[in-house]
């Protein structure tokens, strides 16, 4: 890991991230002191697609329960007292 103090920063920072990109860790340092640590943001992962025909098929082997949410809450709550 490399270190560079903040004066020489300004003058270096197309190299820095450069080689931060490439995978190298830099720490940036004041007076000799290390204050911060610049790393590479991992890109996030790829999500996979929904498969709408299987959600679809999945909805409809649920039991089909007419009550809204107010009932259920209510009927839970009921319930949770006795």
């Amino acid at each position: 890991m490399d270190a560079v103090n903040v004066s020489d920063l300004k003058d270096q920072i197309e190299s820095l991230l450069a080689r931060v990109e490439a995978g190298e860790v830099v720490e940036i340092a004041r007076d000799g002191q290390a204050v911060a640590r610049v790393t590479r943001i991992e890109p996030d992962p790829v999500r996979k697609p929904i498969d709408v025909d299987a959600l679809r098929r999945l909805a409809a082997s649920l039991p089909f329960d007419p009550s809204n949410a107010a009932d259920i809450v209510r009927r839970m709550r009921d319930d949770a007292r006795y």
